[in-house]
């Protein structure tokens, strides 16, 4: 261990962190000594920040080790967050043969300086308070693999002591962890402690086939019910936390998973645990969407707060999306809470519109909220002469922001063809809102698709494309076109922001309206697709066919970037729209028809739906076709 006295001894100047020059460390660590507890609190946040960032290490990270096991032993008020800092610095895949022996990286040796004050660390396994020996065993596990035989023998002799003596059931329960680090095996399985067969189950499922074993199962269920009451749920290697490796593990076998889901439900929920779990059960597998719903119902009165409760509401909102015909026990239970007390009544309301029960419509009306309305005009497309009304009185009193967004949105939902007339009322609220600014690009979208061409509204238009907001002056150049049939405006719009730096693809995918009336642009487009950025890349192959209306270019670009990916999709929604789909993308197809698992994580700015979904959906459409 180094002592304050000899951080000048290092030149901090001359290395390097996350931000730089290392110079502000020396400083750093002296305030670890300081009797001003909240410097020194935010000495070892920065230092978290500075010399471990993000799960990366740096030049200054491993002269600094010593230093802080001298802090470790003498400021004691800080053991526990030091403790987790050099257990965060020496973080490493253990079963990477590769790591952390890479010649001159700064992780071998932040590992080697670690091992040579471990044994000076070794009596905070000892330690009075349960948040150092959980940190100090920590600190262990990150080197366990490199110490050298002679201090293995004396620390395996401490970690068995702690795992057969410990007052505390989850110190117990680390040493397991520990110990299996250095290969030694315990009997946890058989412990009379739920915390000690928790982590012997979770090691014996590292290493499982699946589907588990159902004893294996009953372990994790019965045991993983109830946290452990401390406040201290440090991390293991990856900063992963006992939570995140259960629900990791679980999710590799959806039965075990739902299973596991239910029992920690009926045990109570807490923390909402069971309900989270299930979940991303939901999130991992496909077509497990009614046993979720059934479990979120279930977990629905454990609750312990409005915020827990509105959460749950909001996932049963979401995952009702995928079940065509939610049972009426899940509509009576939304009902009854979106009737209920005012801080879970939207969430609630939003899932019951979700569901399409008609009892939802009535309460919708009742109190129009902007997200509510666009929920209802999504899901009671047939109720347009009942919402549109209630729509244009909430913008004509003046909404703004995300209310007014919301709001013109749901009047889009309603469509230019079936409900055209009924849109068309709106154009005076949408013309006051693409002049005073309120909403202005959707309200230009849907002036554009649905409104009439006047005097008025041509000119508001026109002027919206020469605005400095590039979104506003794009969507207006757009719709000016439409209504008018003149491309000039667009053109000049466009050729600027083509022309322009930046992410162009943001704009190439409003051409589609002009068809061969952009062919002006295609100097513009043609070199982007071979863009570094796969989204122009993309954005100018769909451009592309819809300028020209031949997928000659498109073909090759698209293909080559389809893939389970949010740009793979759209890659594939364009690549269907040019009416070609090469026969080498079949087995493809195929993996993203039939995969058991989720292959696109959902997104929360894809809107409505699940991208997976649509994956899943896309590729089975064009399989069927190719027949």
């Amino acid at each position: 261990m180094k002592s304050p006295a000899e951080l000048d001894h290092v030149p901090w100047y001359a290395l390097t962190h996350a931000y730089g020059s290392a110079e502000d460390v020396p400083e750093l660590i002296r305030a670890l000594y300081e009797d001003d507890e909240a410097a020194a609190d935010e000495a070892i946040y920065e230092l978290f920040g500075n010399i471990h960032h993000q799960g990366t290490v740096y030049q200054a990270s491993a002269p600094a080790v010593p230093f802080l096991a001298h802090a470790v032993r003498h400021a004691p008020g800080k053991r526990e967050g030091l403790l987790m800092l050099l257990a965060t610095l020496a973080d490493h895949d253990p079963d990477d043969v590769d790591s952390p022996h890479w010649p001159g990286s700064p992780v071998a040796a932040i590992c080697a300086e670690l091992c040579r004050v471990l044994p000076e660390l070794l009596p905070c396994l000892d330690d009075t308070d349960r948040g150092v020996r959980r940190a100090a065993l920590r600190v262990v596990a990150a080197v366990a693999e490199q110490l050298p035989a002679e201090l293995r023998a004396s620390v395996v002799a401490q970690l068995d002591r702690l795992y057969v003596t410990d007052p505390v059931p989850a110190v117990r329960a680390d040493a397991v962890v520990v110990l299996a680090r250095f290969g030694r095996e315990t009997a946890a399985l058989d412990s009379p402690l739920p915390e000690v067969r928790l982590a012997g189950a979770l090691l014996v499922a590292e290493g499982s086939e699946l589907p588990y074993p159902a004893e294996l199962v009953e372990v994790i269920a019965e045991d993983g019910a109830e946290p452990d009451p401390g406040d201290d749920g440090y991390p293991w290697s990856g900063a992963t936390t006992q939570e995140e490796q259960l629900t990791r593990l679980l999710t590799r076998d959806p039965d075990a998973g739902l299973a596991v889901a239910a029992r920690w439900i009926a045990a109570g929920d807490l923390g909402s645990r069971g309900s989270w779990l299930a979940e991303q059960m939901a999130e991992t597998w496909r077509d497990r969407e009614p046993e979720v719903l059934d479990l979120l119902l279930a977990a629905l009165p454990h609750q312990k707060d409005d915020r827990a409760l509105a959460a749950r509401l909001r996932a049963v909102g979401h995952w009702l999306e995928h079940v065509p015909e939610p049972g009426a026990g899940l509509r009576d239970a939304l009902h009854r809470y979106a009737i209920g007390d005012e801080g879970t009544a939207e969430p609630a309301l939003l899932a019951l519109v979700t569901s399409r029960d008609p009892r939802a419509l009535e309460l919708v009306l009742r109190r129009p909220d902007a997200r509510l309305l666009e929920a209802a005009a999504r899901h009671f497309p047939e109720a347009a002469g009942r919402l549109i009304p209630v729509i244009r009185r909430e913008l004509a009193a003046g909404a703004t922001g995300n209310t007014g967004i919301a709001l013109v949105q749901a009047l889009e939902r309603f469509g230019a063809d079936a409900f055209g007339a009924d849109v068309r009322r709106a154009q005076p609220e949408l013309v006051d809102c693409l002049r005073t600014g309120r909403a202005a690009v959707v309200a230009a979208r849907l002036l554009g698709l649905s409104g009439t061409p006047t005097t008025e509204t041509t000119e508001l238009l026109h002027s919206a494309a020469l605005s400095s907001d590039d979104s506003l002056s794009a969507t207006a150049a757009v719709a000016h076109y439409r209504l008018t049939g003149d491309p000039g405006a667009a053109l000049r719009t466009f050729e600027r922001l083509l022309s322009a730096q930046g992410q162009t693809h943001w704009y190439l995918s409003g051409l589609k309206p002009l068809g061969t009336a952009a062919a002006p642009l295609l100097p513009l487009i043609e070199p982007l697709l071979e863009a570094r950025y796969e989204w122009s890349r993309m954005a100018a192959a769909e451009a592309h066919h819809w300028v020209t209306g031949s997928p000659d270019r498109a073909v090759p670009v698209l293909v080559e970037l389809v893939g389970p990916t949010p740009v793979g999709l759209r890659a594939l929604e364009a690549l269907a729209a040019t009416g070609q789909v090469p026969e080498e993308l079949r087995p493809t197809l195929r993996a993203f028809s039939f995969s058991p698992l989720r292959l696109l994580v959902d997104s929360p700015f894809s809107g409505p739906g699940h991208q997976d979904e649509e994956l899943r959906s896309l590729a089975r459409k064009l399989l069927a076709a190719e027949q």
